[in-house]
């Protein structure tokens, strides 16, 4: 409960016109004082009255890539049954109060606001509560309580489209890596044949050797693997701009996008981050919701090295992608460093002045000046 400027000043009016009249037996002064008092009584029960409220909100939708158009759609309910509520209530989003009307809500109605949510950045932003502030008539106090939850509206980063996609890897008995195309079909182990079978997948060599038939088991082993690293170390992206490091997003743009391509592929992926998060965002669904999380963090080039080791201890595909910004140009020799784990490695720089160099032979370097620039250069890719 707080009290108004004014409240203050009427209160202390009153105690001083209580206490002079007494002293000095002035009845009117004691008159004042008492009014005075019994203004600020009356102020305290009415902001003290708690309306009975119900809010349900609605994000329309709750993902959308950045710069999109995002609402909010907020139901505010009277659930009393003695009196109107006449309240100054706000909803927060984003930082901001955004003001809804609920002048004379009548016992038993609702009424119902729809606002545009900010999307003009990449990140999680959070709506809500709404915050219903009750007055007296005299505006000696004022009190002020949240009503509802928070709802999460999730801006991703933009999506830029490939049109080009990574071929698989196929190792020979001889250790060799070859570049095959994407659907080559390679024998993969043999089982027992059972009713449904094709007759041209019985092996009849080994049917006759083992008396039972045998069915060929086919795989498609040349399907590419990506792993998509993205460098969220704020050591990697020092320029920033009104407070934003558009390296930073210019790489969040590009992991979406090759997430994307592969989604859209039906290949395999995995996302990670240089530097990983202790607890994963509440209600992430997807590699994209995480990138709409992540932000940039503390870290240098040990924690870099320790990434890496850590990759090449998993070997999770055989394409790898790194994603990261001018900062890291002279860090580039940990990730050349897994060309033996990762047959293909492709290295995105944003935000570089000048061409970076590879760090390593086979190393494919992307200097992009943004998201739509990776694009582009990423079809550009031969060996693709």
């Amino acid at each position: 409960m707080g009290i108004t400027a004014r409240g203050v000043g009427l209160l202390v009016a009153a105690v001083v016109l209580l206490g002079v009249g007494f002293r000095y037996a002035y009845p009117e002064l004691t008159v004042l004082g008492a009014a005075a008092g019994v203004a600020v009584g009356y102020a305290v029960v009415t902001a003290a009255w708690r309306p009975r409220l119900t809010v349900e909100r609605r994000a329309d939708p709750d993902r959308v890539a950045r710069g999109e158009p995002a609402a909010m759609e907020l139901a505010v309910r009277n659930t009393g049954r003695l009196r109107a509520a006449n309240l100054v209530a706000e909803d927060r989003c984003a930082g901001e109060l955004v003001p809804v009307p609920l002048l004379r809500l009548r016992p038993g109605r609702e009424t119902r606001v729809r606002y545009p949510v900010p999307t003009q950045r990449r990140g999680v932003v959070p709506v809500g509560p709404l915050r219903v502030v009750r007055r007296d008539p005299l505006g000696l106090m004022a009190l002020a309580r949240g009503y509802g939850g928070t709802v999460p509206v999730w801006v991703h980063p933009r999506i830029h489209p490939l049109s080009a996609v990574p071929t698989g890897a196929g190792r020979s008995l001889d250790g060799r890596v070859d570049s095959v195309p994407h659907g080559s079909i390679t024998f993969d182990s043999l089982r027992e044949y059972v009713v449904g079978d094709e007759l041209r997948r019985v092996h009849w060599r080994t049917s006759a050797r083992v008396g039972e038939l045998m069915v060929r088991e086919n795989v498609d082993t040349s399907l590419p693997r990506l792993v998509v690293v993205l460098d969220n170390r704020a050591a990697a992206h020092p320029v920033r701009s009104a407070g934003v490091a558009e390296s930073f997003e210019s790489a969040c743009e590009a992991a979406a996008s090759v997430v994307a391509a592969a989604v859209r592929e039906d290949l395999p992926v995995h996302l990670l981050l240089v530097a990983p998060a202790e607890v994963e965002p509440a209600g992430a669904a997807g590699p994209l919701d995480r990138l709409a999380a992540v932000e940039l963090t503390g870290g240098g080039a040990e924690v870099l090295s320790t990434a890496t080791s850590r990759l090449r201890q998993e070997r999770l595909g055989d394409t790898l992608v790194f994603l990261t910004g001018p900062g890291a140009g002279d860090e580039l020799g940990h990730v050349g460093a897994l060309r033996g784990a990762y047959p293909s490695v492709v290295v995105g720089m944003f935000g570089a002045s000048a061409p970076t160099a590879a760090a390593a032979t086979g190393l494919v370097v992307l200097d992009a000046a943004d998201g739509a620039a990776f694009a582009a250069e990423w079809d550009g890719i031969r060996r693709w």
